[in-house]
């Protein structure tokens, strides 16, 4: 039998850049009610929670039937308050915990599973996923996360920085559509240990500088695995975000609420 898996969609409402972010609505509905909607949904998981410090989350969560956990709001992190979630007795039994990000809407679940196996049945501490970056503005843009790892699936570094660097000029259309150039796809998988491990740390000289909380864990030695994935949509995080998802959401078929009437 398969170790448990639990999903934790952490969730607070500071957000500088789409105040009020989990609740802001797409096609008339609350941000995290779409993304509670697919991921409940997801056979990956044994049991999913929300985790907020919120209390208009709370409510939410309430009204569409989302179990809910309130949590400290001195959390630095995601990663902190889905910490403190799994150390509850009621979650102490999942060896096998997803961060699941309650800004992607379009979060797919082989994506999820690619990086369940990673921990699951390979045995890497954390697990995570890249996605070729596509393009030279991504390769770029600091604020898209770039992933560099190796031949055996171990991630060696994230950056906001255009790394690997292309000694011998700028890399082609070809090259960016592949390994080694990715974009780090905002999912976590983690063995319960190494989760709390990682908590336990204080942040580091390099996620200090870069602002990646990812480099804590690799600066302390937790092994980090990546499987490379595609088709991966970024989440929301700006209002022309929105209505890039908006335009998605309309097209899709296969989202549990696509039929809804909205």
């Amino acid at each position: 039998m398969s170790p448990s898996v639990l999903g934790v969609v952490p969730v607070r409402l500071a957000s500088s850049r789409l105040p009020r972010k989990p609740l802001h609505p797409l096609l008339g509905r609350p941000l995290l009610e779409w993304v509670w909607r697919r991921v409940s949904g997801m056979a990956l998981f044994d049991r999913v929670v929300v985790a907020t410090d919120a209390p208009e989350i709370r409510e939410l969560c309430t009204s569409m039937g989302a179990p809910v956990e309130m949590t400290d709001p001195g959390h630095e992190s995601g990663t902190d308050r889905v910490a403190e979630v799994v150390e509850r007795p009621g979650f102490r039994d999942f060896p096998v915990i997803v961060n699941v990000q309650g800004d992607e809407p379009l979060i797919l679940e082989e994506h999820l599973e690619a990086a369940v196996r990673l921990v699951r049945d390979v045995g890497w501490e954390v697990g995570t996923c890249g996605t070729p970056l596509g393009s030279p503005q991504a390769l770029e843009d600091p604020s898209i996360v770039k992933l560099v790892g190796s031949a055996t699936g171990r991630a060696l570094y994230f950056s906001r920085a255009p790394i690997p660097h292309r000694r011998d000029g700028a890399p082609t259309s070809a090259e960016l559509a592949a390994s080694p150039f990715l974009r780090h796809v905002g999912i976590y998988v983690y063995q319960r240990d190494a989760l709390l491990r990682w908590v336990g740390l204080p942040i580091s000289p390099l996620e200090k500088l870069e602002r990646l909380e990812q480099l804590r864990a690799l600066e302390a030695g937790i092994r980090i695995g990546f499987a490379v994935v595609h088709g991966a949509q970024s989440g929301v995080d700006t209002p022309d975000d929105v209505t890039r998802i908006e335009r998605i959401l309309a097209e899709l078929s296969d989202h549990p609420m696509a039929t809804t009437d909205l």
